[in-house]
């Protein structure tokens, strides 16, 4: 790093002499660091974080237990069918009504929600087919909930796949095609 002295105009020629070896920093002088006066850039502390990956692991408190909510007017057990993107999902309700569920803000990217869980969604006065998701129960909750009678007997819990909770879909679960020796001697 060239370190040159602080660019100074001068009255006098005799200063020219010594200031001509220094010619090479120009004017830039005045902007680099000398020897008399140094300054400090004080850099930002590194917290040891980076990006939003440190977000993920803070949901350690999950552990403890919480108290049981149950619905009130207004709010529906409701069996996750699919997730549909951009915070939606589609939910089958316990009154048997197929609706188009949002997940608020609050519960978004933090609650993760999958098909076939069970929620408490907020039924909307003024649309029948929309609800918004209040609370997602933990698998322990959902089988306390079916225990106390709040949810019906033919719910299934914990499957990863949503039903059940229709009567005409009782088979749906195993939906297989046999062949016989007659079809297979046809191929």
């Amino acid at each position: 790093m060239i370190r040159c002295k602080p660019f100074q105009q001068s009255d006098s020629d005799s200063d020219s002499d010594s200031h001509s070896e220094d010619s090479s920093c120009g004017n830039m002088a005045g902007t680099l660091t000398t020897q008399e006066n140094t300054t400090s850039v004080v850099m930002p502390k590194n917290k040891g974080k980076g990006g939003k990956n440190r977000k993920r692991g803070k949901n350690e408190a999950d552990d403890e237990k919480r108290e049981l909510v149950f619905k009130e007017d207004g709010q529906e057990y409701a069996q996750v069918l699919r997730m549909l993107g951009n915070g939606r999902c589609e939910a089958m309700c316990i009154d048997g009504t197929k609706r188009l569920c949002h997940i608020r803000g609050k519960m978004h990217k933090k609650v993760w929600i999958a098909a076939g869980d069970i929620i408490l969604v907020g039924l909307r006065d003024y649309q029948d087919d929309k609800a918004d998701v209040i609370l997602k129960y933990m698998p322990d909750e959902a089988r306390l909930l079916k225990a106390y009678g709040e949810l019906p007997e033919s719910t299934r819990l914990n499957e990863g796949i949503a039903g059940g909770l229709d009567e005409e879909d009782e088979g749906a679960g195993d939906d297989y095609i046999e062949f016989e020796d007659e079809d297979i001697d046809k191929i």
